[in-house]
């Protein structure tokens, strides 16, 4: 089994390559254009189709759940929340096609992730309550907290990577090594532990995230989160 997806290099253009991170996020991208695309192509109030109907009913659930955490309008926040949880379940779920390994799986994949969250907490956080309103709570109680505030920024970020990259690859390894020691009898049990993780952390990750963006929408403003 092969962990180090940004190892395996598949082709290269001079300072470019491509490895299989990359081509497993693009089989991801891919599926959920298809689909999106798939379930509003004949979009029906009367008579919806079943995906459009299930891709209504996800999203109805997402837009609950950001509404729950930010208690306020979540539309301005589903794309890129409800985006983070898509790719995360969809990489996992993925898993079952032969030959697929989930990009979350890799570091660089859930660095990337993560320092989407982090260039999108300060981003909402503006646009609420603009540059000078969302920066000076970096400054409370006083000046003197804002290396530790911005500190606070960094690690948070960090351990939503490393968190997502570590439950992954480990629930790949495991299961890859109970597989290779009993073939004949863990296959369909380790296989739906494996997706069912693999929900359960994109749905954490999805969570974490808009809590964070929570955290810059009101925290910044002296009120408690």
């Amino acid at each position: 089994m092969e962990l180090h997806l940004d190892g395996s290099v598949l082709a290269r253009w001079g300072p470019f390559h491509l490895n299989s991170t990359l081509l497993m996020t693009w089989m991801v991208m891919l599926v959920l254009t298809l689909l999106a695309w798939a379930g509003t192509r004949r979009l029906s109030v009367d008579s919806p189709s079943r995906l459009q109907g299930a891709l209504e009913a996800l999203v109805g659930v997402l837009r609950q759940q950001v509404r729950e955490v930010l208690a306020c309008d979540p539309d301005p926040y589903l794309p890129f929340l409800g985006g983070l949880f898509l790719f995360i379940s969809t990489s996992a779920l993925l898993t079952l096609v032969p030959g697929f390994h989930a990009p979350t799986a890799s570091l660089s994949t859930t660095g990337a992730l993560a320092v989407c969250v982090l260039v999108a907490v300060p981003v909402y956080g503006i646009a609420r309550q603009g540059l000078w309103g969302y920066l000076r709570g970096y400054f409370r109680p006083n000046p003197l907290m804002f290396p530790f505030h911005v500190l606070g920024e960094a690690t948070r970020t960090l351990s939503l990577a490393v968190r997502l990259f570590g439950n992954m690859a480990s629930s790949a390894m495991i299961v890859g090594l109970l597989l290779s020691l009993a073939p004949l009898l863990f296959p369909v049990v380790m296989q739906i532990f494996e997706l069912l993780l693999g929900q359960v952390q994109a749905y954490i990750f999805a969570i974490l995230a808009t809590v964070y963006v929570a955290s810059g929408l009101r925290a910044h403003e002296g009120r408690p989160t």
